[in-house]
């Protein structure tokens, strides 16, 4: 897979997923229904593509801890849907999955008290793990996702794995 995926190479299903979380009207309605906690914390998708997704959460009132910084299930949230919104767009449109997060942890490295960036760059190995299973065939991948602050300074970092079945 190249370095920089078009929207080109996506399939229809896949198209249609990307334009409605690129959509902050559409994706704030699916997070209400799906996952109130992001609207909540006012999370939102700044890119995704087929090779990466960056997700934003600011700092403010309704996600701040008593230490005046972003609560951890907040920063865990952000980082797992960076991840999440990966696996969805790769399997668009190619059958039918089950997904399961099975394993989590986390690393914590400095104070998160400004808007913090997760971002999650393993599309092109979720895609290669997605394509080579067959029915009934189940995999698994660890994915990163990196919360850095307004400076680039890491912040959080989340070992998300995965689970895949594809269903016959």
């Amino acid at each position: 897979m190249n370095a920089s995926v078009s929207k080109m190479e996506l399939n229809s299903a896949a198209k249609s997923y990307l334009s409605k979380m690129e959509n902050p009207f559409v994706f704030w309605w699916a997070m209400l229904f799906k996952l109130p906690s992001v609207v909540f914390w006012r999370i939102k998708v700044k890119s995704l593509d087929l090779e990466k997704c960056e997700i934003t959460i600011p700092y403010f009132w309704r996600n701040q801890n008593p230490f005046r910084s972003i609560y951890f299930a907040a920063l865990a949230g952000a980082g797992e849907l960076s991840t999440g919104l990966l696996c969805q767009l790769a399997l668009a449109g190619k059958g039918s999955f089950s997904m399961l997060v099975v394993d989590f942890k986390a690393e914590f490295h400095k104070k998160a008290n400004q808007k913090i960036t997760f971002t999650c760059n393993q599309g092109a190995e979720l895609n290669s793990l997605i394509s080579n299973l067959k029915p009934q065939e189940s995999g698994k991948i660890t994915m990163i996702s990196r919360g850095t602050n307004q400076e680039g300074e890491t912040v959080a970092q989340f070992f998300i794995t995965w689970s895949f079945k594809r269903k016959s």
